[in-house]
């Protein structure tokens, strides 16, 4: 899905009118999307950024930077013209470029596995240049809500906590890590001083002749539950075998459904105002 959702990002990219110097592919896992950077950038330094360094080792065309010398704390050497693609290992909340040194970023469902979206917005701005663009997609509030919705049929049990000597049931954690919705993303783009930001969402739905496929996608794809108020405890087999019946109630023929809210966006760093 990755490459699919790549490519249609790659057909809204032909309609910007953009040459940027230096293009940062912010998540750029094993390199799938710099042949399409390439092909619409033919003149632009390309870098790979991701905090996986297992993964940037897996990139045929890469060559992975895993400790950055020094003398490059204040910013990368691009060097002059286009090359063979560098990737480094590094957190989208702290690149190691200077300000204002990069004329477009590209992220292809890396967001919604970060910490703080508001902070990687900010620091994305702070290494743009004037004019320069970012290019994203993530994942929806409906992504998984056939598998959310047979974790809650499964009979989760509510949390509970002491307050004052009371034991008072809170919300429960979340089984399923809980997606950002697109208005929201916008809002975080214009706090973080971007101007003019367009989002766009469509569905995707996958699916699976048996429910263990669809998980080991998840595994494969790095896929996981980061919400800091996740239950960190083991979940037991009756327990699981009732959400595995609950999502099994959904089959649609031969096939279980799994949805996938994909949501794009774009934006522009301003001009400084004077």
């Amino acid at each position: 899905m990755r490459r699919e959702v790549g490519a249609r990002m790659a057909e809204r990219l032909e309609y910007v009118k953009l040459t940027p110097e230096v293009v940062v592919d912010a998540g750029c896992g094993i390199g799938d999307a710099h042949p399409l950077l390439e092909r619409r950038f033919p003149d632009a330094r390309l870098v790979g950024v991701d905090p996986v360094v297992g993964l940037l080792e897996l990139g045929p065309r890469s060559r992975v930077i895993a400790m950055l010398p020094k003398s490059w704390k204040q910013g990368w050497p691009f060097g002059a013209g286009a090359g063979r693609p560098a990737v480094v290992a590094a957190d989208f909340e702290h690149l190691p470029f200077t300000g204002q040194s990069i004329g477009c970023i590209w992220s292809n469902l890396a967001l919604q596995g970060v910490d703080d979206p508001v902070a990687v917005f900010a620091e994305w701005h702070r290494v743009l240049r004037a004019e320069g663009l970012v290019m994203f997609s993530t994942l929806g509030p409906d992504t998984l809500k056939e598998l959310r919705a047979a974790w809650s049929e499964s009979g989760r049990p509510a949390a509970a906590a002491v307050t004052d000597g009371r034991v008072v049931p809170s919300r429960p954690a979340p089984h399923v890590h809980p997606f950002i919705d697109m208005h929201d993303i916008g809002d975080m783009l214009v706090h973080a001083g971007f101007a003019d930001p367009v989002m766009d969402m469509e569905t995707i739905t996958l699916t699976y002749r048996e429910l263990d496929s669809l998980f080991a996608d998840l595994r494969g794809a790095g896929a996981a539950n980061s919400h800091t108020a996740r239950a960190r405890g083991l979940t037991g087999r009756a327990r699981w075998a009732a959400m595995r019946r609950a999502y099994e109630a959904m089959r649609d023929g031969e096939t279980l459904p799994a949805t996938f809210e994909i949501i794009y966006g774009h934006a522009w760093k301003p001009e400084p105002r004077a």
